[in-house]
Formats: structure tokens, C-alpha cells, sequence
């Protein structure tokens, strides 16, 4: 998985796309998934579904003959741009077109992998948010309406509620819930899905947007909280030390690996030259190893 990717200056999402590459080969894995965590497209997008950056920026960067697999993607707050017309949109017809990885069939969407015996049921949701009035064209930038999402919220409740066939289950979304970097944690994704996430037992909530690694935990929370955001997108200070709410946040470039088994997840967190820099295991009743 990789967050933040999409940057106009291409240099460090070029390393890091490398590392995943190598990272693949040298491991000899085949990947079941890509997962793409929103702000796909920084800057101008204007030939939408037929921009060259497609192809130099996902179709290149992560090639087929390493991740024949979907790229399951969500969309971010650069992705909700209207540069000229509106990314998002292209993001969607991109994956409609067909003979393509790009897997975005609606902003908000479920699934389960692997296709065969799966073992994880995928939330993936659209964190944008419009202001606390309900603000939501500013222009340039726009979110979701406010009916929108009033409808998500509805939607992922009863996603959740469904009776469970993968013994894991993980939400994402580009924001997120809690952070250590400078957006800080979010009020109203605190307020609408945390609750949801703790009451249904979620394993793990996977984000982006800050622009480094992280994964905290909460004492008696049975959600994990994942960022990856250093896919290539400049890098963020971080406005609270590991130390005081961790157990891993840093300031680094690199993606991480989700290993999926009937009895335990592995998450791994690499660096931008593939060296795993945090990793932690989760069982399904919830237990926590690090």
C-alpha cells in the first residue's frame, strides 16, 4: 500500500516505487492488491482519463509485470480538485474504461481478498469532508455534500453489520482518524466512524494524508490505526513525538506490506530503500504483537 503518491515533482515517488518493485522481486511475491491511499493526483490532471500522467505515474510506476493484481484506490483531498475539470471524476472513469488495475468502481466501496478462500473484508471509504457548516464547493477544492455523507455513514454501518464470512475486516480511508502529524486527528471522522470501527471490532484503519509513517494504538481500542502517506509527496514534521502516542511514527518516504493468514495479519512499514522500519502482527480476537 502507498499514500500521498501522486506529486508533480516525480523524483522521490520514483524511489520509492523502486523499492516496492525490488521489494517484490527480491521476496519473489505475487501481490494480491494494490492499495492506493488518495492523493493520487497532485497538481493539473487536464486530459483526465487520457493525461500522459497515467501512464508515467501508475501504469509505469507500478507495472503490471510486478503487481498483476487491482489497485484498489480511494480518492484524497488533492484528488477533490477541479484542475481543469474535476480528478476525482477522471478516477472513476479511469477504472470504468476497463483493461486497466485501477479499481475505484464508486467513491465509496467493499470487498474481499484473496478472490479465492478470502480472509479480509475491505471497507474503502471517501474521508472528504466539507466544513463543520457544511461548506463543501470552495471552488478549485470540493468534498462530498453533506448528504453524501449522511448516506456513507448509513452505508458503512450496514456494511459492518453484515454477519462476517473473512475472519478480518479493515476500513481506509485517505484521512485520518488519529495522527501524529500535523492535520492531527479528525473531529468529524472521530465522531461518525470511530464508534463504528470500536463497536463492529475493526482490525485496522489504513490512511494517508500526513505525510509520513505511523501506527497507534489505544488501550482497549480494537482498532489498529495505519498511515502510510510517504509515497512521494514532500514529507511532513510530525506534531507528536512517537514517544508520547505511538508505538511508530516518523518522517520518512518509503510503503507498506500487509501479509494476510487465516490466524494473523502482519503489517510492515518500509523505507524508501525497502527496509522494514516497523512491523506488528494482529490475530482475530484483536491481540497486538510487536
Amino acid at each position: 500500500m502507498v499514500g500521498d503518491w501522486g506529486a508533480e515533482d516525480a523524483a522521490a515517488q520514483s524511489r520509492v516505487a523502486q523499492a516496492m518493485r525490488a521489494y517484490v522481486k527480491e521476496q519473489s511475491l505475487n501481490a494480491d492488491a494494490l492499495f492506493m491511499l488518495g492523493d493520487n493526483w497532485y497538481g493539473p490532471l487536464p486530459g483526465g482519463v487520457k493525461d500522459k500522467r497515467w501512464q508515467v505515474q501508475f501504469e509505469e510506476m507500478y507495472p503490471k509485470s510486478v503487481f498483476d493484481c487491482p489497485a484498489y484506490a480511494i480518492p484524497g483531498n488533492h484528488d477533490y480538485q477541479r484542475m481543469p475539470e474535476s480528478k476525482v471524476a477522471a478516477e472513476l472513469e479511469y477504472a470504468k474504461a476497463g483493461g486497466t488495475r485501477w479499481t475505484m468502481p464508486s467513491l465509496w466501496y467493499s470487498f474481499q481478498f484473496p478472490g479465492k478462500k478470502p480472509l479480509v473484508t475491505v471497507i474503502a471509504l471517501d474521508s472528504n469532508m466539507p466544513s463543520a457548516e457544511g461548506k463543501w464547493d470552495r471552488g478549485t477544492d470540493f468534498t462530498l455534500k453533506p448528504e453524501q455523507v449522511a448516506e456513507q455513514v448509513a452505508w458503512l454501518k450496514s456494511e459492518l453489520e453484515k454477519p462476517r464470512t473473512t475472519p478480518f475486516t479493515i476500513a481506509m480511508g485517505h484521512h485520518p482518524i488519529f495522527s501524529n502529524g500535523p492535520h492531527g486527528d479528525h473531529k468529524m471522522l472521530i465522531r461518525d466512524w470511530e464508534p463504528l470501527l470500536r463497536e463492529h471490532k475493526v482490525h485496522m484503519y489504513l490512511a494517508g494524508h500526513d505525510h509520513d509513517m505511523q501506527h497507534l494504538e489505544f488501550d482497549g481500542h480494537p482498532t489498529s490505526f495505519v498511515l502510510s502517506g510517504g509515497g512521494g509527496a514532500d514529507l511532513y514534521n510530525l506534531k507528536i513525538a512517537q514517544a508520547q502516542r505511538g508505538p511508530m511514527a516518523e518522517k520518512v518516504y518509503g510503503f507498506s506490506e500487509l501479509v494476510v493468514a487465516p490466524e494473523m495479519l502482519t503489517l510492515r512499514h518500509m523505507d524508501e530503500h525497502g527496509r522494514v522500519i516497523h512491523s506488528f502482527t494482529k490475530r482475530p480476537d484483536g491481540t497486538v504483537g510487536l
